[in-house]
């Protein structure tokens, strides 16, 4: 019997978040999903004390103990980038599934030792109707001037406060503040809706850029003194934002550089606005805010007519 095949729309993946989402894709009665997978590798690191070196894709999710891989193929002799394909399987995965690429080969006469991993991994989600991933995140909603919690009374005039001491960073939204939980919670008019994405937006932002700021400042060292990957909602930010706040490097020498211009005031104050840029980018201000410019635009236009 002939299977049906349907390539997907770019809709249902996005690069920046390094999501695939699978949920009711155009329809929902699929068993299995094939995904394009391109790996490029520092070609200059692949010689060492070893052989039969090999790329592979791996599939995983812990909440099914299921582990696919598929060997990927160099496509120029000598070249840096290697490509394959690789399945999922619907039941086989109950919700979201990690995608990584490992570097193995044969050391010391052992076959299939790990000799290097993917440093940003892709995540599949077969529970999810848009490719954004799930932030670990806490939204309190609570008067700032009468509330229980007595440390926020001196911020009573803010409208939202991010915190992140706590196991999971918080969102605070000030009921008090008139009018920003109901904007943030309705629907209304396209104008109205405009308005709320914008607001959303700058939380967003803030909130962005308040974990990165408390995931930087809370690196543990090695014995060598070298920074060390936090682990958790931490581990996650750093991963997703030092691309776009030191570009061109690899993940672990992005963070030693941020680490150390932690340390120097001169070079930290330079990447401010890189940093903001990142946090801006992820909360999608300018998708947000060209969308609000054409509904002002439109609504005045008809305002007119």
């Amino acid at each position: 019997m002939k299977q049906d095949q349907k390539r997907l729309d770019t809709s249902v993946f996005s690069s920046d978040e390094r999501v695939v989402a699978l949920h009711q894709v155009e329809r929902d009665d699929w068993t299995c999903s094939r995904v394009d997978v391109a790996a490029t590798l520092p070609v200059n690191e692949l010689e060492g004390p070893w052989q039969d070196v090999a790329v592979v894709a791996v599939l995983t999710e812990k909440a099914t103990n299921v582990r696919s891989t598929a060997l990927l193929q160099r496509e120029v002799s000598g070249g840096a980038r290697w490509t394959g394909r690789i399945r999922l399987w619907r039941n086989a995965h109950r919700s979201q599934a990690e995608l990584s690429v490992s570097v193995v080969a044969t050391v010391d006469d052992v076959p299939g030792r790990v000799i290097g991993e993917s440093e940003a991994n892709w995540l599949i989600d077969l529970t999810a109707r848009a490719p954004v991933r799930r932030r670990e995140l806490h939204v309190d909603e609570v008067d700032f001037g009468d509330g229980p919690h007595e440390w926020l009374r001196s911020f009573r005039d803010a409208p939202w406060l991010v915190e992140t001491s706590g196991e999971l960073p918080t969102v605070h939204i000030n009921t008090g503040f008139e009018g920003i939980s109901e904007l943030l919670n309705s629907g209304g008019t396209p104008l109205e809706r405009a308005v709320r994405d914008m607001v959303a937006a700058q939380i967003a932002t803030d909130v962005w850029t308040a974990v990165f700021h408390s995931a930087v400042s809370d690196l543990e060292l090695d014995a060598e003194g070298n920074p060390q990957w936090p682990g958790g909602w931490r581990d996650a930010v750093l991963r997703g934002m030092l691309s776009d706040v030191l570009p061109g490097l690899s993940g672990a020498d992005a963070l030693s550089e941020i680490h150390a211009r932690r340390r120097e005031a001169s070079g930290w104050n330079e990447l401010q606005p890189r940093i903001n840029y990142a946090a801006t980018r992820r909360a999608r201000v300018a998708r947000n805010l060209g969308t609000a410019i054409r509904v002002i635009d439109t609504s005045q236009k008809a305002s007119k007519a």
